[in-house]
């Protein structure tokens, strides 16, 4: 007699079933993990430039603005970008002063996700942008995020 080799079908039926189980909990893991991990991305970018602003302060006594499209040589040693890349980046930065001051006494720090300098394709509706002022307030403009779990 012949032996058949082979998976019968209620084998494979089952191994497709635990494939589908493992992949309901680990795409969704996966995602909120990437998420947290860009989030850092730009978080820790922030706090990089406030180090190099604050080095700027005590050597100038003032602040500097920058943005992509700054133009002065002093403006152009400060990173807009949050990653290794503009391509490989997920948000924008820029230094402005803060709002209702100058300058001179308080910088404000903002990284955009998704714009068409970076990563256009992403998006964080749940925090949004991340703010970082010299005076250390720490902010975010999303709809539906907490300090806690933005900051």
């Amino acid at each position: 007699m012949k032996k058949n080799t082979g998976f019968s079908l209620i084998e494979l039926i089952i191994v497709v079933a635990i494939i589908g189980i493992i992949t309901a909990f680990g795409v969704p893991a996966y995602q909120s993990h990437a998420l947290k991990t860009k989030r850092a991305e730009a978080k820790t970018a922030l706090v990089k430039l406030m180090l190099r602003e604050e080095q700027f302060y005590t050597q100038n006594n003032t602040y500097i603005v920058f943005s992509k499209s700054s133009t002065d040589e002093a403006e152009k040693k400060f990173t807009w970008f949050s990653g290794e890349t503009a391509q490989s980046s997920n948000y924008e930065i820029k230094g402005t002063a803060c709002t209702g001051d100058v300058i001179q006494s308080c910088v404000l720090l903002t990284a955009e996700p998704g714009t068409k300098n970076v990563n256009q394709f992403y998006s964080d509706p749940v925090c949004g942008s991340f703010t970082l002022t010299s005076t250390g307030v720490k902010g975010f403009t999303g709809s539906s995020g907490t300090k806690e779990l933005c900051w």
